[in-house]
């Protein structure tokens, strides 16, 4: 078994992983301005806004805040860059894939210094197109594209504004609540680290987590008690302690959001396992909790929590499942556990998700595309559809003169 990135799959057991660089501790902040047009820029307003450490709340430094000006300031740039003429436009696709090479090189150079605060393993970098992108467009390509990744209130008002803007189309990558399936004849300790890493990964605060865990009756009450296990051990603290896996929350909105979710749980009748609560005399840290007894009409089966929170819920029957796994707006991703492939399959061809896992979680590669479903998003990232949102494609008819010579 492999765990990358927050994914568990099977993978080569004698495989080991690549050594994690040293966290850079006291990392002076160099940079707080507004980056426009290869500039560093004050903002409009003056205004700006503080930022704080989550694990000590102390203040970091304070940042310029971007407003409607500095954001139109931002789209002239990237429309003067587009115009017919412009270096940009004048430089052939190949030389735009090696330009985004060199960028994912500056990225790998510097991954150390850019997961600053993030527990070991939580930042992968990928491989992205490089060169790749030179064969697999045009060389003048014609974009007219917006992606975005948010939440999906923010979907609705990106969409909102878009459709008053010309039609431009926008890719989202928004919200989920994502089901993982785990039927009675799944493997069972490869389907309770799966579902423990899919929800917990990055304190939850993954668009991607498991944060809907359905489970067959038969092996239900065995799930939840080597689950319960799994979190209690989660080491949880220094983000630059190579030993943690669980950080602090990113603010104290998102902190408090996470704790009212749980006090909801616990007042509508979900069975409290473990966690439950702020860790004691730190920053914002919420200690890994899971609920048992979980029904589809509570807040924490419904509601995106975006924290340290796993809800256990139980099905009787695939088709029960299938109808309350595809009940909400969301359809992100899902996963499924089962050794019966036809199974597996019928699942993952009924489940409203733009992925599906089958007997492994958050396995996200460069050549499969990603997306959701209803409101957790349009378009695709990834692969070469996420090419395909990016261009244009323009046909040229031209009439042949049949005379002869």
């Amino acid at each position: 078994m492999a765990t990358t990135n927050g994914a568990v799959e099977n993978g080569q057991p004698d495989r080991k992983a690549p050594a994690l660089p040293r966290p850079v501790r006291n990392l002076e902040v160099q940079f707080t301005k507004i980056f426009i047009n290869n500039e560093w820029n004050e903002s409009k307003s003056g205004k700006k806004f503080a930022t704080y450490n989550p694990s000590t709340l102390e203040k970091i430094c304070e940042v310029e805040e971007g407003d409607k000006p500095d954001v139109d300031k931002a789209v002239e740039a990237a429309q003067a860059a587009f115009q017919r003429g412009s270096p940009w436009r004048r430089l052939d696709a190949p030389s735009r894939g090696r330009l985004l090479q060199q960028l994912a090189d500056l990225v790998e150079r510097d991954r150390a210094v850019l997961a600053v605060g993030f527990p070991p393993g939580v930042v992968n970098i990928v491989p992205g197109f490089g060169p790749t992108v030179g064969a697999a467009i045009s060389s003048h390509p014609h974009i007219n594209k917006i992606a975005f990744t948010g939440s999906t209130e923010v979907g609705k008002l990106v969409k909102e504004a878009a459709s008053h803007s010309n039609l431009k189309r926008v890719t989202l990558e928004l919200g989920g609540k994502n089901p993982c399936i785990v039927c009675a004849d799944a493997d069972l300790s490869l389907a309770v680290e799966c579902a423990h890493q899919g929800v917990f990964f990055n304190q939850g605060q993954c668009c991607t987590a498991a944060s809907r865990v359905f489970v067959e009756e038969q092996v239900y009450d065995e799930f939840v008690r080597r689950s319960v296990e799994y979190a209690k051990k989660r080491p949880v603290g220094d983000p630059f302690d190579v030993r943690t896996e669980q950080g602090p929350q990113i603010d104290q909105k998102q902190f408090d959001k996470i704790l009212d979710l749980i006090e909801s749980g616990k007042k509508e009748g979900a069975k409290l396992e473990c966690g439950g609560s702020a860790m004691e005399d730190r920053g914002l840290f919420i200690k890994p909790t899971v609920f048992s007894e979980v029904t589809d009409t509570m807040r924490i089966a419904k509601e995106e929590i975006f924290g340290p929170v796993q809800p256990i819920l139980k099905f009787k029957n695939i088709e029960e499942v299938i109808k309350r796994a595809n009940s909400l707006e969301y359809g992100l991703t899902a996963a499924v556990f089962t050794k019966n492939l036809d199974k597996a399959l019928k699942l993952a061809s009924a489940l409203e998700s733009g992925t599906v896992w089958i007997n492994c979680y958050n396995a996200i590669y460069a050549q499969a595309p990603f997306g959701g479903f209803k409101m957790s998003g349009n378009g695709r990232e990834l692969g070469e559809y996420a090419l395909a949102e990016y261009t244009e494609v323009k046909t040229v008819t031209i009439k042949l003169d049949d005379k002869d010579s």
